[in-house]
């Protein structure tokens, strides 16, 4: 899987194939049906499987106060792609020029002269170029002018109802982690540098990763069962976000208890996965009451994981 960042000298390899536009965020159950019929129309052109995103999301430069946070990073985008068969994943920077091409400029400059696309599929509702004028009929419309075959996916349903990532994130804010992985196909991943924080947990026999710099959505306040990633490897987690009433604290934290782990990691990346939520916030009245919940918080998490990944 080749991730790239510019238009020009693209790999031949690259051209000639399938194309799909668009963000791609979370790369949910969605986006992987979308995937399924990108590589299907790969198949009959003979060409590649490629994906034209925006890095970062256009909505953060025309109205950065408006911007949702993103599910995924640019890598972690591309290596799910990857796992699905995607060829390239190209990570545009978005930027003023790119924004002013209407419609028919973009068609023009991404899909005929820089990826010579042989077949593009999108879903129902895609809409490119300036002000997002171009619409999937338009898209046709220009497909059909140019001999490039052209497949609009339906949205896909879960459970939970229809899957995109507008939905996803409203979940996750809402702290239903689980409908959260149903539409997105896999436990939702967030990450992080491990800073030192006050203590208090390391204080009462619990020490804690305290994250920060995290360039996702972060879910909504609770106590968490999930997974933590160090040096390749992950570890059963019990996960607090948010503030710390017992002790006072009205301060909101994101920090992860890593289960049977006693190594210092301060100043690493640590990757966090999300399966259940446990519980709210709660305020004990002394730190006796705190230390026993958290016992049992953590052997919840640790069974709770332990039975998802049997």
């Amino acid at each position: 899987m080749q991730l790239l960042r510019k238009l020009s000298d693209l790999p031949a390899a690259v051209r000639g194939g399938a194309l799909a536009i668009g963000n791609f965020d979370g790369v949910h159950c969605g986006h992987r049906y979308l995937v399924e019929r990108l590589l299907e129309r790969a198949r009959a052109v003979e060409g590649p499987a490629v994906v034209f995103t925006f890095d970062p999301h256009p909505v953060r430069i025309l109205r950065p106060d408006a911007a949702p946070p993103p599910l995924t990073w640019t890598d972690r985008k591309a290596d799910l792609l990857a796992e699905l068969g995607v060829a390239a994943m190209i990570a545009y920077p978005t930027d003023q020029t790119l924004l002013e091409l209407d419609y028919r400029q973009f068609f023009a400059t991404i899909v005929v002269e820089a990826l010579q696309a042989r077949a593009v599929v999108e879903g129902p509702n895609f809409h490119f170029g300036k002000h997002r004028l171009g619409d999937v009929q338009c898209l046709r419309e220009l497909c059909t002018a140019h001999g490039i075959g052209c497949e609009i996916v339906p949205p896909v349903q879960r459970i939970s109802g229809l899957v995109s990532s507008s939905r996803i994130r409203a979940l996750l804010q809402a702290g239903d982690v689980a409908a959260a992985r149903e539409m997105l196909g896999y436990p939702y991943r967030l990450r992080g540098l491990v800073v030192h924080g006050a203590a208090r947990g390391a204080h009462i026999g619990f020490p804690t990763a305290n994250l920060d710099g995290i360039d996702t959505l972060v879910p909504g306040y609770g106590i968490y069962a999930g997974r933590g990633q160090v040096a390749g490897r992950w570890h059963p987690a019990a996960i607090h976000i948010g503030p710390s009433p017992t002790f006072g604290d009205a301060l909101s934290r994101l920090e992860v208890h890593l289960i049977d782990f006693e190594q210092s990691i301060y100043g690493q990346l640590l990757e966090v996965e999300f399966e259940h939520r446990l519980r709210d916030i709660e305020t004990f009245a002394s730190e006796d009451q705190l230390i026993l919940r958290i016992r049992q918080d953590i052997e919840q998490a640790r069974e709770l994981v332990h039975s998802v990944r049997q």
